[in-house]
């Protein structure tokens, strides 16, 4: 029997077909896409896509069998479709990508017993995710990616293994990419990487702390007016959540960070001063400053008064804050810059 497409004989169009034989009908149509002509390879895969979506999500007059579905994805990972579906998705068309990102969603959600059975695939398949993230270069399915990647980053284990991977980095250069879509795509995946799992990313962080800032610092010093100012406003959320203290502790000692949020508050853009403020505050509320801070701050203390005077405030119940808070910080470099004449 060939299961290129399974064409069942006595069942109505809308009946699913046993889940062991969708899955192989799946997996040989996706194999075939090297030996067949494109258009009839296609075709078969988009049939059997369908067919797969009708089993997890129901064909809009019946409700998807939960058995069925479950069954459905330990026969997918048994038949290595997971596998087949990430390296064939460039292949496909727009629609059926798009009712695989539907299904893969479904998949990964699927537990059989006490485990997720895909996750458990893929958790022994970490190339796969690799090439999703690669797949951030390819303009036409970057989209389809990112979603995947963001189902993906749901789990765990999944996520620490993309957060530990060398191509971990390649986000801090999707970020920049000039097509607006796919780099804010790209970010809204960063950034569920480095808030999904608090434990796991504070661990990262500690394990890599230079490397990762370092490549931060590039996106908050960039050209790219929508980088720096995403970037900075990401950072200011970031650093200021509870699990990532310890990270906050450190990074308000380093001078190369204090004089980046300098340098911010001179920016042409309104929004990025504020942003860099919000950082900026942090460094000089420090009751621990190192020699170092307290040094640059008292050097250019009149800059700083100055810059700070003049920060624009929102309109809105926000302004007293702010107000507060910025003469809390030019009373504290006052201060600094008093004792520290006083010393010299």
């Amino acid at each position: 029997m060939s299961f290129s497409f399974f064409r069942p004989s006595s069942r109505s169009p809308r009946s699913a077909p046993p889940p062991s034989d969708l899955a192989k009908a799946i997996r040989e149509s996706l194999l075939a896409l090297d030996t067949k002509t494109a258009a009839k390879a296609l075709e078969d895969v988009e049939k059997n896509i369908v067919l797969m979506r009708q089993v997890l999500s129901g064909d809009g007059e019946a409700e998807p069998n939960l058995e069925q579905v479950s069954q459905l994805a330990l026969d997918i990972c048994k038949e290595d479709v997971l596998s087949l579906f990430v390296q064939n998705l460039p292949t496909l068309g727009w629609k059926a990508r798009k009712d695989l990102v539907h299904c893969w969603c479904i998949l990964l959600g699927q537990k059989v017993g006490s485990t997720y059975c895909c996750v458990d695939y893929l958790e022994n398949h970490v190339e796969l995710l690799d090439f999703l993230v690669i797949c951030y270069n390819n303009k036409e399915i970057a989209l389809n990616c990112g979603s995947m990647l963001r189902e993906c980053i749901k789990y765990p284990s999944l996520a620490k293994y993309i957060l530990e991977s060398a191509s971990f980095e390649l986000f801090f250069k999707y970020v920049e990419l000039p097509n607006f879509d796919i780099a804010s795509d790209a970010l809204c995946t960063f950034k569920e990487l480095l808030t999904r799992h608090e434990t796991a990313v504070s661990q990262f962080l500690s394990a890599h702390y230079e490397q990762f800032f370092e490549l931060y610092e590039k996106l908050l010093t960039s050209a790219n007016y929508v980088t720096r100012r995403q970037s900075l406003k990401f950072l200011s959320e970031f650093l200021l959540e509870a699990p990532n203290s310890q990270i906050m502790k450190q990074y308000i000692t380093e001078v190369r960070y204090l004089k980046i949020m300098m340098g911010l508050l001179e920016d042409s853009s309104k929004n990025i001063q504020l942003s860099a403020f919000h950082i900026f505050k942090v460094f000089v509320a420090n009751p621990n400053k190192p020699p170092e801070v307290i040094d640059i701050l008292a050097k250019n203390h009149e800059v700083l008064l100055m810059q700070l005077r003049n920060l624009p405030t929102s309109k809105g119940g926000e302004d007293e804050q702010f107000e507060e808070e910025r003469d809390l910080v030019i009373s504290e470099i006052t201060r600094v810059a008093d004792l520290s004449n006083a010393a010299s």
